[in-house]
């Protein structure tokens, strides 16, 4: 049986993933990951690239145009289709994603740990707080995965987004905090990996030297795609180029859920 986990590491840029993470790096060198480039849709924002990595769709035709957009998805999504399908969702992630596919507004209390099979995303820990510590969201993932097996899982920590916009992208605070996300990560990947799930590992936009992001320079549109199947077979580097709106399709394509027709792109082929 196919399950999938993704990481969003929010404003992970490619050419810091590829420099400071080497767990990540080992696998995709030793050709037991896949590493592609995406080239970020626009506007390298967070809560319209949350909607389009999860419906496919660009910010023009699902709507959610700028992060001060405060309402529940309106199109097919990921956690939808899944549930829909009678699987399981989770997420470990920022309060917006809670917005966007579970209940809009936020209530601080009641939301932050869900329960509830009627919504889509099942079984959600959610955090408000930008600074709030990555490894605390890693290890709140690792146990929704042992309790409750999830088909889709999303993993979405802020750590990256809060070190470039407080220190600049050409930091050593920026840098070391990509090698310190793998080196936690990398633990919990072989350990999933083991339990025959897929896991892709990306960003929703970069980030440039004045801790900006929104435009359209690559520092702030670039961002990786590592592919790590549980049979441990990868094909490296492979020089080539992904998009933000294939990521949805191959997530349902891999766990044998229909796509839907607003989802217009083709799953990547990662074989």
């Amino acid at each position: 049986m196919t399950r999938v986990i993704l990481i969003l590491s929010d404003a992970l840029r490619y050419d810091v993933a590829r420099e400071n993470m080497g767990y990540l790096g080992h696998l995709v060198e030793s050709r037991k990951a896949s590493l592609y480039k995406v080239v970020g849709e626009l506007p390298s924002m967070s809560r319209p690239m949350y909607e389009t990595i999860h419906t496919g769709l660009p910010s023009s035709e699902h709507g959610i145009v700028a992060n001060s957009i405060n309402r529940l998805s309106g199109k097919p999504n990921i956690f939808q289709c899944v549930k829909d399908s009678g699987k399981v969702t989770a997420a470990a992630a920022y309060y917006w994603y809670s917005e966007l596919y579970n209940r809009c507004p936020y209530d601080y209390v009641n939301d932050k740990e869900t329960d509830n099979e009627s919504l889509n995303i099942q079984h959600g820990r959610f955090y408000t707080e930008d600074e709030y510590p990555d490894i605390e969201l890693f290890r709140s993932a690792g146990h929704l995965v042992r309790k409750f097996s999830p088909d889709y899982l999303l993993l979405h920590p802020m750590g990256m987004d809060y070190h470039g916009e407080t220190f600049g992208s050409d930091t050593s605070e920026y840098r070391n905090h990509a090698t310190r996300q793998d080196m936690w990560l990398a633990p919990l990947i072989q350990e999933w990996t083991g339990l025959a799930y897929t896991v892709f590992v990306t960003g929703d936009h970069g980030i440039n030297k004045d801790g900006s992001h929104g435009g359209t320079t690559p520092e702030q549109r670039t961002v990786p795609f590592f592919s790590i199947q549980p049979n441990g077979q990868g094909r490296g580097d492979t020089g080539e180029m992904a998009s933000h709106l294939q990521i949805a399709p191959t997530v349902l394509n891999l766990l044998n859920v229909r796509i839907p027709d607003t989802m217009k792109q083709k799953p990547l082929s990662l074989d």
